[in-house]
C-alpha cells in the first residue's frame, strides 16, 4: 500500500534548503566570497528573499546602510556632514571586519518576502551667496534607518549654522564681529551604536568655516592659526568595513570653506572646501555618503553636493 509521502528537495532554491536565497541590487542574484553573497544597491531596489533559510544554515542577513551626506554651505561655508553609517558585526556572514560602529551589533533576521530599499541621495548645494546646505536623504533597510547628513552652515552673524543630521554639518564662518557660529549635532536621530558626530565650528570670529563630522570623527573647528586666522576646519574621518570583502571606508565629513584658505575632506568620500575667489570646492564621493566641501563662495562655485548613499546586505548562501 502507498502512502504517498513525498521527498523534499535541498537544491539551491528548494523547498528545504537551510540557507538564504534571495535577489537584489547588483549583482542581481549577489556577489560571490567563499561561502557568502554580497548584494550591493545603490539606488532604490528591492531585496527579494524566496527561502529564509534555518539556524542550522543561515537565516540571518548582515548588512550596511550609509545615508546621503550633506551639502557644503555658501561664501566661507561649512562643509556637509556625512550620512548617517549603520552596520551589523559581521558575525553571521563570515566574521569580516567591520569598523567599531558594528561591534556587538546583531545581523537582521529575515523572512520569505521582498525588503523595498531605499539609497538616500546626497544634498544640494545653496543657491544663494550666505545660504545653508541642502541636508542628505535617509537610505532604510528593514528596521534600519540611517539619517542623512546635516547641510554645512553659510556666512554670517551665526545665524546660519550647520544642519543637524547622521553627522552634523560644520558652521560657516564668521564675520569678525559675531558670536562664534554653531554646530549641527550628529547621531540625529539617537542610535545606538551612534551613526554620527557633530560638525567643527568657527570659536575664533573669523573666516575659517568648520568641518563637518563623519561616521568615525567629529569635523574639525576652524584653528585660527594664520593671519588673520582663515583656516577651515578638516573633514571628521568616516568609518571603514569590509562587508564587500575588501576594506571600503565610507561616511567622512566635508571640509570646511574659507576666504583664502580650505580643509580637505574626511576619509569615506568627503569633498574638500574651497577658497572664495580661487579654489573650487568638490562634492562629496557618490555612494560613499561623504558630506559635500564648504564652498568658498558662489562664483568660484565647486558642486559642494553631498554624495549619495548606499545599501549593501551579505549572507551566509552555502
Amino acid at each position: 500500500m502507498s502512502f504517498g509521502y513525498k521527498v523534499l528537495g535541498f537544491g539551491s532554491g528548494g523547498v528545504g534548503n537551510p540557507f538564504i536565497v534571495a535577489t537584489g541590487g547588483s549583482p542581481a542574484c549577489g556577489a560571490t566570497s567563499g561561502d557568502y553573497k554580497i548584494h550591493t544597491f545603490t539606488g532604490p531596489g528591492t531585496f527579494c528573499v524566496s527561502n529564509a533559510g534555518t539556524p542550522a544554515g543561515s537565516d540571518t542577513v548582515d548588512y550596511l546602510v550609509v545615508a546621503g551626506g550633506g551639502a557644503g554651505g555658501a561664501l566661507r561655508g561649512g562643509a556637509g556632514g556625512a550620512g548617517g553609517y549603520r552596520e551589523s558585526g559581521g558575525t553571521a556572514s563570515g566574521c569580516y571586519t567591520t569598523s567599531p560602529l558594528g561591534n556587538c551589533v546583531s545581523a537582521l533576521p529575515v523572512t520569505a518576502t521582498g525588503y523595498p530599499i531605499t539609497v538616500g541621495g546626497g544634498g544640494a548645494a545653496s543657491p544663494t551667496a550666505s545660504g545653508k546646505g541642502g541636508s542628505g536623504s535617509n537610505s532604510v533597510f528593514s528596521t534600519i534607518t540611517s539619517a542623512g547628513g546635516g547641510g554645512g552652515g553659510g556666512y554670517g552673524s551665526g545665524i546660519s549654522p550647520g544642519t543637524s543630521g547622521g553627522s552634523g554639518g560644520g558652521g560657516g564662518a564668521a564675520n569678525g564681529s559675531c558670536t562664534a557660529t554653531v554646530a549641527g549635532s550628529g547621531n540625529t536621530p539617537c542610535q545606538s551604536p551612534p551613526q554620527g558626530n557633530t560638525g567643527g565650528i568657527n570659536p575664533n570670529l573669523d573666516y575659517g568655516a568648520g568641518g563637518g563630522g563623519g561616521a568615525g570623527a567629529v569635523g574639525g573647528n576652524a584653528p585660527g592659526t594664520s593671519t588673520p586666522g582663515q583656516v577651515a576646519g578638516v573633514g571628521g574621518a568616516g568609518a571603514t568595513t569590509c562587508i564587500s570583502a575588501s576594506p571600503v571606508a565610507y561616511a567622512g565629513g566635508g571640509g570646511g570653506g574659507g576666504y583664502t584658505q580650505w580643509n580637505s575632506g574626511g576619509t569615506g568620500g568627503g569633498g574638500d572646501g574651497g577658497t572664495q575667489s580661487v579654489r573650487a570646492s568638490t562634492g562629496g564621493t557618490v555612494n560613499t555618503g561623504g558630506g559635500g566641501g564648504g564652498r568658498g563662495c558662489v562664483t568660484a562655485g565647486g558642486p559642494a553636493t553631498g554624495g549619495s548613499g548606499t545599501v549593501i546586505i551579505r549572507y551566509k548562501f552555502q
